[in-house]
């Protein structure tokens, strides 16, 4: 599917697959499910996908690869392996466990970095990721500890919507949310994804935003007839994450005022979307104004560049810039603790790298949405990625008078000296070669097919694969003037961590027979 008519696709799902509209019969031959409309049973299924995501819960992960590899090379469809491995991971998880989401929300990344790669490696990043998914829910127990089970009762629910579940996640109800919910995808899909964002906006959390997103896209590849049960992992995780809030006696959110205040204050609800474009100064200026302001004059700012007609994409652009700068500004962990993750290493859960996917997150929700949360997920956007500026260093890591200048202009040349720099975990360096290479106007793309390498073979603390594929939209979508950086963070995050391979990349390689 090409990406024109992908993005046909995520924006105009549930446009006809309404199950009330369609009547249950048709929408059963229509391959549409219907588990989560009351039925008393307590297991969900999968139907044809059934065999194949039960294997991935009940198989032995030393087992795994080579069954996998084995269906791969009988005809099963690489894309059939990531829907599974999807449809498995919720009903174990049901997106409340730490490794479990982080694990789901790598799936459609791997999937698409496969496209990537020359066919005999075209099953790696897939792999990897099912290899993690099956190991995090074996060491859960498999099928005894699942999570998600039909969801009963909806037929008592006699209002839907967003508001209803915002009030279930501010009184931890999760059994009313997701009745609610149930009823509302049962109805129309596309409205209940836009009622989701209620509960979605309530927090400033990369996971929570990340995972709205990577289950709403990964619906291309589980199917239509799997979408409450890739949805509804939001749900849970919104009320499982204040349930936790609570607990803790942290404070209400900020954002829960902020943004009804900010969409009032600039009428954005009312104010058709603008199409106003912008130049690189004004890019570079709005992008600084989010980096360094607090949140709530960061959401102020884009409430009112949104009020004075410029269009959703110019602002988003200027806000992943920001988040971009968290990442070149970011000194690296302080501390030893963690040998996955030693000092100076930026890769995994580092603040630019969070901050750089929760921004491509909201951009996304922002496109596939309605007039309401368009606006509502940039306002939330901007006032996510600021407020952090005093945790970072006042100067970018690839402009440092600390080196001596590069050079070399051979394409080739700077290629290699990037590869060794990465291999000897030299951030500084990368960053000034990748710098050098995209300021003489070379091709991207060798340096992309670089970094996808490591990518896949590294490990990266959960992080490798969503955040090659958040460099991948954003370098696409970013003007020339500025989209190197993203390339550049890219490769300082390739550097911090190479030397920790993915857990089964070498019995993968063995298995498809590449090197």
């Amino acid at each position: 599917m090409n990406g024109h008519s992908r993005r046909e696709f995520l924006v105009d799902v549930g446009r006809g697959m309404m199950i009330a509209g369609v009547g249950a019969t048709l929408a059963s031959e229509l391959g549409i499910s219907t588990v989560f409309a009351g039925e008393s049973n307590t297991d969900l299924s999968f139907g044809p996908m059934e065999p194949l995501a039960a294997l991935m819960q009940e198989t032995s992960v030393d087992r795994l690869q080579s069954i996998l590899v084995e269906k791969l090379r009988t005809g099963t469809p690489l894309r059939t392996l990531v829907a599974a491995g999807a449809l498995a991971n919720a009903r174990t998880f049901g997106g409340q466990d730490y490794d479990g989401y982080h694990t789901l929300m790598a799936l459609m990344p791997a999937y698409e970095m496969s496209k990537l790669l020359p066919a005999d490696r075209r099953a790696l990043p897939v792999l990897k990721v099912l290899y993690r998914n099956t190991s995090f829910i074996q060491r859960e127990g498999g099928r005894r500890s699942e999570v998600l089970h039909p969801v009963e009762n909806v037929e008592s629910v006699t209002e839907a919507n967003g508001k209803l579940l915002q009030q279930c996640l501010r009184g931890r109800d999760m059994d009313g949310a997701e009745r609610i919910f149930a009823k509302l995808a049962g109805e129309d899909l596309k409205n209940a994804y836009n009622q989701l964002q209620y509960m979605v906006q309530e927090e400033i959390d990369v996971h929570q935003v990340v995972l709205a997103w990577r289950a709403w896209e990964i619906l291309e590849i589980t199917g239509l007839q799997n979408a409450h049960t890739m949805l509804r992992q939001s749900v849970r995780h919104c009320v499982h994450r204040e349930n936790g809030r609570v607990s803790r006696g942290r404070p209400v959110p900020k954002i829960r005022t902020v943004l009804p205040q900010t969409l009032d204050r600039h009428k954005l609800l009312s104010r058709p979307l603008g199409t106003r474009s912008a130049d690189d100064a004004w890019i570079d200026e709005f992008s600084d104004v989010i980096f360094s302001s607090s949140r709530e004059e960061a959401a102020d700012a884009v409430g009112s560049a949104l009020a004075e007609g410029f269009s959703p994409e110019v602002v988003g652009e200027a806000i992943s810039l920001a988040a971009n700068r968290l990442l070149l500004q970011d000194p690296g962990r302080q501390s030893d603790d963690d040998k996955e993750k030693p000092r100076g290493s930026v890769h995994g859960a580092s603040i630019g790298v969070h901050a750089s996917d929760s921004a491509n997150a909201w951009r996304h929700i922002a496109r596939v949405t309605n007039h309401r949360n368009t606006v509502a997920s940039l306002v939330v956007a901007g006032f996510h990625t600021a407020g952090r500026e005093h945790r970072v260093s006042d100067r970018m890591f690839h402009k440092t008078d600390q080196m001596e200048p590069i050079r070399i202009t051979d394409a080739k040349a700077l290629l290699r000296e990037t590869e060794e720099s990465i291999r000897s975990k030299d951030q500084a360096r990368v960053c000034v070669l990748v710098d050098r290479y995209g300021s003489l106007d070379h091709s991207p793309k060798p340096v992309f097919d670089l970094l996808l390498k490591y990518a896949v073979s590294e490990d990266g603390a959960l992080h490798a694969e969503k955040y090659y594929r958040t460099v991948v939209e954003e370098f696409a979508l970013t003007r020339p003037a500025f989209r190197w950086r993203h390339l550049i963070a890219l490769a300082r995050v390739t550097a911090s961590e190479y030397g920790h391979p993915a857990p089964g990349r070498d019995e993968a390689r063995r298995l498809l027979g590449v090197s």
